[in-house]
């Protein structure tokens, strides 16, 4: 039985998720149903285990990253892609990355846009503690990472920049230039963003 994760965000960026399975990724492109992406993830940035700075060295409190939320989005199904994993090993990988997130199952609700199958397929969401359904005051994007989401978007293939940007909507906070000042981030995790 086949086991993938649906990438929505960074994890789309073949690179990125390269550089966390330690192995080549070929992302395949995919939808999935039911679901919403916004940036309702949040992290403080002064207390976790990377902190971004300001030109200045001030720093923001809040960092806003993408997630997927129950519910349908008016535009349509989220546009995403599928990264097949070599076992649970690589599932344990991502989750130490994706810390802020739970696992969801979301097998029926994912279509690849090959029309090829798919046995289990999972997902990360945000964990109750990390969700936001309203950006705190003085929350930022990262520029790094939302240039990175998008060039990954664009690899992709033709249209997906385009679906991304329609399913995920207008930044709600400002997108920021910092730089990291601070880590003790595991092996594998972005250094970005």
């Amino acid at each position: 039985m086949s086991l993938h994760v649906f990438a929505y965000g960074s994890l789309v960026h073949a690179e990125s998720a390269s550089m966390t399975l330690g192995r080549p990724v070929t992302p395949r492109p995919a939808s999935l149903t039911g679901w919403r992406r916004r940036f309702s993830q949040c992290r403080d940035n002064l207390a976790c285990e990377k902190s971004f700075a300001f030109a200045d060295g001030s720093r923001p409190r809040w960092i806003l990253g993408l997630n997927i939320e129950g519910g349908s989005d008016p535009a349509g199904a989220v546009n995403g892609a599928l990264i097949e994993l070599e076992g649970e090993e690589e599932l344990a990988r991502l989750a130490v990355r994706e810390l802020r997130y739970d696992v969801a199952e979301v097998g029926a609700a994912v279509e690849p846009a090959d029309g090829g199958a798919v046995d289990r397929v999972l997902t990360f969401t945000a964990k109750r503690e990390h969700h936001a359904p309203e950006p705190p005051e003085g929350a930022v994007i990262l520029a790094s990472y939302a240039q990175a989401v998008e060039d990954a978007f664009a690899a992709l293939g033709e249209g997906q920049l385009s679906r991304y940007r329609e399913t995920t909507g207008p930044h709600p906070v400002a997108v920021v230039e910092a730089v990291l000042v601070e880590d003790a981030i595991p092996a594998g995790n972005p250094r970005g963003w």
